[in-house]
């Protein structure tokens, strides 16, 4: 299976494009995005490799003209640079979030299902774009209703409720971004 989607933001130019594919045990999204939050334009490509239950495997994020991250993780919490060496400052997180996409917000709506029934606090990899300095965030997701979600992240600081499609993937993240029509 394969699918592609296209988001613009709610302010300042942009846009991005993302292949979303399924192949047995393998779940792919590789996407290029570019914009201009008002600090200067900016272009990053990134690719995104979950196994079958929606847990990241591996993180590619290459910034146009910047810095690059390799990433790769066990599915269980333990990650390593594109060397094979340990990241310990990122132990414990179990997805990634990506500041120029609304597509990282699918990896723990997908991964975590129904258990979402109850508010759910989680540790990402947070990878601002075009910096791309890697840390750790606390954030949170709710199920509200069908296809409607609470996200808060980082924790306190900011929150949104999410429209996403039957597929778990954002359609509208207030003020952020807006998927297009037919995408």
């Amino acid at each position: 299976m394969q699918r592609v989607y296209r988001w613009h933001p709610s302010e300042g130019v942009g846009l991005e494009h993302l292949i979303l594919r399924v192949m047995g045990d393998v779940i792919v999204a590789e996407a290029v995005v570019i914009g201009d939050r008002g600090d200067g334009p900016f272009g990053c490509t990134y690719r995104i490799c979950c196994d079958a239950c929606w847990r990241v495997r591996s993180v590619d994020v290459h910034a146009a003209g910047g810095e690059s991250r390799v990433l790769t993780t066990d599915g269980s919490g333990t990650w390593r640079d594109g060397d094979g060496a340990a990241l310990p400052a990122l132990d414990g997180c179990l997805d990634v979030d990506i500041s120029a996409t609304p597509f990282t917000n699918t990896l723990p709506i997908r991964r975590l299902g129904a258990r979402l029934r109850q508010r759910t606090p989680i540790r990402v990899v947070y990878i601002p774009v075009p910096e791309l300095d890697l840390h750790c965030a606390e954030q949170a997701y709710t199920w509200l209703a069908p296809e409607r979600y609470l996200y808060e992240g980082p924790i306190g600081a900011f929150e949104a409720e999410l429209e996403v499609d039957p597929n778990g993937v954002v359609v509208h993240y207030p003020a952020l971004f807006h998927r297009l029509p037919g995408a």
